[in-house]
């Protein structure tokens, strides 16, 4: 059974982290020093564990009142369509919640449009590019 975590210790910030490095920019060939951004040292993390495996992470980050902005959601390949993703994006969304968040945007890649509409988010606008990748901002009332 998978569990997310709110990440805590540099540890885990690193398995968070390795986790992206593979997915994004191994993967995704997204330059290191656009994944790898300023938002981290003020974002949310947290990850995915499976038998004490780091398989995923995502991040949350404030974004004016009320309104949180999800993203660096990474899932390893191996794992991919098992619902880890929705996982972590449930995860997120709940602690948004708590914290008084009453809306979630996010920057979907296009071949993840699918996955965030079945979590009742909702596009907003056209295409746009994103580190050379096809993306949609969606967003969600919490």
């Amino acid at each position: 059974m998978v569990t997310v975590i709110a990440i805590e210790s540099p540890a885990d910030m690193a398995r968070a982290y390795a986790i992206r490095r593979r997915v994004f920019i191994e993967e995704q060939r997204v330059p290191e020093e656009i994944e790898l951004d300023a938002d981290d040292a003020r974002a949310f993390h947290v990850l995915a564990i499976l038998d004490g495996d780091a398989i995923g992470c995502g991040r949350m980050l404030d974004h004016g009142d009320y309104e949180v902005k999800i993203g660096r959601m990474a899932v390893l390949p191996e794992y991919r369509g098992t619902g880890v993703g929705r996982e972590i994006l449930r995860f997120l969304m709940g602690r948004a919640r708590a914290r008084g968040s009453r809306k979630a945007i996010l920057h979907a890649q296009l071949s993840a449009e699918g996955f965030y509409l079945k979590e009742g988010f909702t596009p907003v606008g056209g295409v746009f590019d994103e580190a050379g990748i096809a993306h949609r901002k969606m967003e969600k009332v919490l």
